[in-house]
């Protein structure tokens, strides 16, 4: 049995005591847990083996919404934290100073947390940054901007293609919603007041819309411009291309979060930035269909429907386009855009099939580091699941295991998918009742281009 500190039932406990002190049982080694405040509020929390290897993990967690707890957050989960305390790793993390789009606290806070770590725990020999989500732009922007600080990083899932491009991404999967199964009552694109209302005029639009073979048609036009991706259920194999209306179907059901995202967030977003930081003026909606990897989805579906493609792709050229806020625009580029301009190894990790940050964001951000002539600092992965930031520790594991030898050689390590999914193998308890029952799932992919890429 693993000792209490170890299990998601310690979070609650031990977040009260300034350090929870040294747990020790049968099975788990020896873990120092301590946990504190910075200076603007946020919290902090560190976790270190008795026997720790010199090497310091510093996560950085996804996007927290107003209202949601944030405590402070050392790993992924408690499980593949287990994992890499095992392997001797010190883990550390911060809550962040305020929920929502919290770049600008983040990166504040977490290079903040490397002082309290040398303070607690002494200087480390190696500082690796790691992070999921919103945490994995995070990590993306430590290792570009304090390489001095940090030795290389692992971004999970996470939003590589920036700030400004994410947002543009998402206004136009909206603004197409709003032009074809609109015009939406009570929708605000931008500058939103009442998050609820917009929502649910939103996602009441979208459910009516289902409910025809025509609205099913535009739907999937305007989640194929968002590169919204066409597997949702963890249970069963990707659709086969030719399975136009499973397909469409998993795009509905992932637009139930992909708008409460686009709208609850981006008022957070606007509010930070003192204005709307996205534009679709000049978008060429056409040119981007053309070059979507759905683009026989959504030519199928018009055909069944027996509507005209170019009828509707017109009502989108024709539509009035919404300009940004050049000063918010500007906030969001830099918390954050990446520059591309790695001086130390970067590891991406993501799934094929995520619905909140695309796959094809790591196609944007590496034609970034290419044109920074960086490309030799960074290898992308990729582990096969229609979901978001829904890692095996198996797969973190072997992530981390993956940069450390890449920082042990002075070279990268075979990233192929079989030494991959070998690495991971060695977490893999097909017995037990947890997480750690799930074996590593990384296979071969290319993603197609990001609709919406941004220069930094």
């Amino acid at each position: 049995m693993r000792s209490a500190c170890r299990r998601g039932a310690w979070a609650a406990a031990c977040v009260l005591l300034a350090a929870c002190g040294l747990f020790e049982d049968d099975d788990a080694v020896a873990i120092d847990e301590r946990t504190g405040e910075l200076a603007d509020g946020a919290t902090w929390s560190i976790q270190s083996p008795e026997d720790w290897n010199g090497t310091l993990l510093v996560y950085s967690h996804g996007m927290a919404t107003a209202g949601q707890p944030n405590p402070a957050q050392h790993a992924s989960d408690p499980t593949t934290a287990t994992a890499l305390l095992d392997e001797g790793y010190a883990l550390a993390g911060t809550s962040y100073a305020t929920t929502g789009w919290a770049v600008e606290d983040a990166l504040r806070d977490q290079v903040a947390l490397l002082d309290v770590v040398a303070e607690e725990l002494g200087e480390p020999e190696r500082t690796i940054a790691w992070g999921s989500s919103l945490g994995g732009l995070v990590t993306v922007a430590l290792v570009e901007q304090s390489p001095d600080r940090f030795d290389g990083g692992v971004a999970l899932c996470g939003v590589v293609a920036g700030g400004v491009a994410l947002w543009d991404s998402y206004l136009d999967v909206l603004f197409a919603l709003d032009v074809l199964v609109g015009p939406v009552a009570g929708l605000e694109l931008i500058d939103i007041r009442d998050p609820a209302a917009s929502l649910a005029a939103i996602q009441g639009a979208i459910s009516a819309a289902q409910q025809t073979a025509p609205g099913r048609a535009r739907v999937a036009l305007a989640a194929t411009l968002g590169a919204i991706p066409t597997w949702v259920d963890l249970t069963t194999e990707r659709p086969a291309d030719d399975d136009l209306e499973a397909r469409q179907a998993a795009q509905y059901e992932h637009l139930a979060n992909y708008t409460r995202f686009g709208i609850e967030n981006r008022a957070d977003v606007e509010a930070r930035a003192g204005g709307n930081p996205s534009t679709n003026v000049g978008v060429d909606y056409a040119a981007l269909l053309d070059e979507a990897g759905g683009r026989d989805l959504v030519t199928g579906l018009y055909e069944a429907a027996g509507l005209d493609l170019d009828a509707d792709l017109a009502r989108l050229a024709g539509a009035p386009r919404i300009a940004a806020d050049p000063a918010a625009r500007a906030y969001v580029a830099e918390f954050f855009t990446p520059t591309g301009a790695l001086e130390v190894p970067l590891l991406d990790v993501h799934h094929t099939a995520d619905f909140v940050a695309v796959v094809e964001s790591e196609q944007a951000y590496g034609a970034t580091v290419e044109a920074a002539d960086a490309s030799d600092q960074l290898r992308q992965v990729y582990v096969e699941r229609p979901a978001h930031c829904l890692f095996a520790p198996a797969e973190a594991v072997a992530a981390i295991q993956t940069l450390v030898e890449r920082l042990d050689d002075d070279e990268w390590p075979d990233t192929d998918p079989d030494a991959m999914n070998d690495r991971g193998a060695d977490v893999v308890d097909a017995e037990a009742d947890d997480a750690t029952s799930v074996e590593p799932a990384f296979i071969d992919y290319e993603p197609g281009p990001f609709p919406r890429p941004h220069e930094p």
